[in-house]
């Protein structure tokens, strides 16, 4: 019996677990980052390279941290809702600018439009490594008492903004 059941017990197992994994969604990926204060950083910005930002900046209201870089296709898919977002004002939008060219990066909000309030740029990467980012894009909804509330993988679509981030918001203290 133990010949045959040990084998079936193991392949059950295996079954289990591919077919629980292939039925999450993979932009559920899950942050310990969430419910804890956003980490610390202090990097240069990118319209004033000569300014400084620290994580106190995302402190007073409510914050969309958005990673994106000129070089992502799927940044560009989400930009449109970015813009909408910002025209909205119903949360400050930082970006994140990972691993790119200031020139580049300037040019692409010339032509595409700039949704940002300020934008603080990553160009080693360690910034991202700190926040748990996989890739971009990547958006962190952050308090105004600086905790993360929500992290978000990939591009952000108008529907999620209504669905997740504006419920969000209305639990948030300090929303404008």
């Amino acid at each position: 019996m133990l010949r045959y059941g040990l084998p079936l017990l193991v392949f059950g197992v295996i079954l289990y677990f591919l077919f629980g994994g292939l039925s999450r969604d993979p932009r559920l990926v899950p942050s310990p980052l969430v419910g804890k204060p956003a980490p610390a950083f202090d990097l240069p910005q990118l319209r004033t390279p000569e300014t400084r930002s620290s994580q106190a900046d995302l402190v007073g209201t409510p914050t969309l941290v958005n990673v994106w870089a000129s070089w992502c296709v799927a940044c560009r898919d989400e930009h449109e809702v970015l813009l909408r977002l910002a025209r909205a004002r119903r949360v400050r939008v930082l970006g994140l600018n990972y691993k790119d060219e200031r020139d580049n990066a300037l040019d692409w909000l010339s032509r595409l439009g700039d949704p940002y309030e300020s934008i603080i740029v990553d160009a080693d990467g360690r910034a991202a490594i700190d926040w748990g980012v996989y890739g971009v894009p990547e958006s962190f909804l952050v308090d105004a008492k600086g905790i993360i509330r929500y992290k978000h993988v990939g591009p952000l679509t108008w529907a999620l903004v209504e669905d997740e981030l504006f419920p969000l918001l209305k639990k948030s203290p300090g929303r404008p």
